[in-house]
């Protein structure tokens, strides 16, 4: 589906254009935030870790070197899920657009109108709360001996990948009035679609300037599974 979304440029340019806007000024925001404790980060360590300065240099290095990257890692997972709740937030009138122009070129606008305003916004801060949790249990994932930086890649790819299906979803889910409970169901009914696009999506973010280029491209595709999710074929 995110493949199809990215064909939505072809239909509709100027709206996919339109979409990049926000997603570059959140984007670079975030990378700052990034940067900034990226540079901060081994000071913030040493003093939140003032036990470790009685032990053996090699010790203390190496503790040290990956509580850094558990955190950072922890704040990426947070980066990838803000992201998409900040970008959604303020790009809301440019995503709302290429929402309509998906549905309507797929068979048409379902009868609802999509969440208001507000309503997004609350979603918004309900994932990025959910990604705050994401990013402490990948973090504790993380610490395990041996398998723990693997097995912390593996689930915050999987949990991030859930966490922006249902985001990028929300929108097409709602102007369909589908209850939570049943959106539930449905959701665990195409538990690997979703996931699959989930997880392309976040896999394009990693790639550099990615986020920014695949934002629109997720918009349409997340419409279009939306719909393929209901049995709504598109024309």
């Amino acid at each position: 589906m995110l493949l199809r979304g990215f064909g939505f440029w072809r239909r509709d340019p100027g709206a996919m254009l339109l979409g990049l806007v926000p997603a570059a000024i959140v984007f670079a925001a975030l990378v700052w935030g990034l940067v900034a404790l990226g540079i901060g980060l081994p000071g913030l360590v040493d003093l939140a870790t003032p036990f470790a300065d009685v032990w053996a240099e090699f010790w203390r290095t190496a503790f040290r070197t990956v509580v850094a990257v558990v955190v950072f890692a922890g704040a990426a997972v947070l980066a990838f899920v803000t992201f998409t709740a900040l970008t959604l937030i303020v790009g809301d009138p440019f995503y709302e657009r290429i929402w309509a122009a998906v549905e309507t070129d797929a068979g048409g606008l379902p009868p609802g109108e999509g969440p208001g305003f507000w309503s997004g916004v609350r979603g918004s801060l309900v994932l990025v709360l959910q990604g705050l949790l994401s990013a402490i249990l990948v973090g504790l994932v993380g610490i395990l001996p041996v398998i723990g930086a693997l097995a912390a890649a593996v689930l915050g790819a999987v949990l991030t990948g859930r966490l922006l299906a249902r985001e990028l979803t929300a929108r097409a889910l709602d102007a369909r009035g589908i209850p939570l409970e049943q959106r539930r169901e449905l959701l665990r009914a195409n538990r690997w679609r979703f996931l699959g696009f989930g997880v392309a999506t976040q896999l394009c973010f990693l790639v550099p300037f990615g986020a920014v280029a695949t934002m629109p491209a997720a918009v349409a595709g997340a419409t279009l599974l939306a719909r393929s999710a209901t049995d709504e074929p598109a024309r």
